[in-house]
């Protein structure tokens, strides 16, 4: 009899069965569980536990943990979305990676109308950790994640340590240190990229007559309001009205949080060496964990493009990198 004919069965006689991490546990009216379905039980607590994880409780924890990829026998990776919560951001590295690594995104709360977004980091870490170790209870795990998720994906790294779990290590892509969300830092880039922009303008204006010089103020000009207009006839989406919420919701979470030390390896996968000049504060996460190591990317790759193709092929191999290196 296949495990869920007998669960099936069990439940026939109002016998209900479930996975309390090894153990399992069974609640049945006095008298009802006869002696030959107490040995079947014990017999086959393997594959019935199995059954339960695999089955119900994926079935329990899809809204949170979407596979990505979930075949393979060697140790899964968990990884957080970036800061608008969309998890398909991994769909190309999950794709380049061997077909014996199992890879799943953590989705959060907010990007239905069931639920509303989570604010504080400790509180998605926890959100996240629960499930995990409901899907599959005592690790090991990887734990990975993109820009803002990758303050995420540090915290629930430090809970699922505190919980007893074995952390195989902490991926963070282009993930720069949570104080660089805060208002100071933002303005500060806020300007940089303005005069960036002024400087661009400033050296095509020098390099034309007066004449073209006014054509391009015009053309400019013209496509500024193209965009405006586009964006007015849009009609509003609103998948992305709930990405918007969750986007503000975890700039904020991030912004407020002051990281803890991780007792545990963290691997900083960067883009490029350039990327790496470029100002971010991605190397303050040595400050608080016990080993880092770094992985760069090609030239030309930055934190925007880093898991789209070309770039998805590249950053796999980093990721397999520090998978090989543990």
């Amino acid at each position: 009899m296949s495990v869920a004919a007998f669960l099936a069965e069990l439940r026939s006689r109002d016998i209900q069965v479930r996975a309390d991490g090894d153990q399992l546990r069974c609640d049945a009216p006095a008298g009802v569980l006869a002696p030959d379905l107490r040995d079947q039980l014990r017999q086959r607590k393997g594959e019935i536990l199995k059954f339960l994880r695999s089955a119900e409780s994926l079935g329990r924890q899809q809204r949170a943990i979407v596979p990505l990829q979930p075949h393979g026998r060697r140790t899964p990776i968990f990884a957080v979305a970036g800061h608008n919560g969309d998890v398909f951001c991994y769909r190309a590295l999950a794709q380049h990676l061997r077909a014996d690594q199992p890879f799943f995104g953590l989705q959060p709360p907010g990007l239905d109308a069931n639920s509303e977004p989570l604010a504080r980091v400790e509180d998605l870490a926890a959100y996240f950790a629960g499930q995990i170790r409901e899907f599959q209870p005592n690790g090991p795990y990887v734990i990975a994640g993109y820009c803002a998720g990758g303050t995420i994906a540090f915290e629930l790294a430090r809970q699922l340590l505190q919980r007893g779990a074995a952390i195989s290590f902490v991926a963070l892509f282009a993930s720069p240190f949570p104080t660089s969300y805060r208002l100071l830092p933002r303005l500060g880039r806020s300007f940089v990229q303005q005069v960036q922009r002024v400087s661009t303008h400033t050296r095509a204006l020098a390099s034309r007559s007066w004449g073209e010089r006014g054509l391009y103020i015009s053309e400019k000009l013209r496509q500024r309001n193209v965009r405006r207009a586009t964006t007015r006839g849009t009609a509003v989406d609103p998948v992305l009205v709930l990405r918007a919420k969750v986007e503000h919701a975890t700039v904020t979470a991030v912004r407020r949080y002051t990281p803890g030390f991780l007792v545990g390896r963290v691997a900083l996968i960067l883009p490029s060496d350039e990327w790496m000049r470029s100002g971010n504060t991605l190397r303050r996460w040595r400050s608080v964990a016990r080993d880092t190591e770094e992985y760069f990317g090609p030239a030309g790759c930055d934190g925007a493009n880093m898991l789209r193709e070309p770039y998805a092929r590249t950053s796999a191999e980093l990721l397999t990198q520090c998978r090989d290196a543990d």
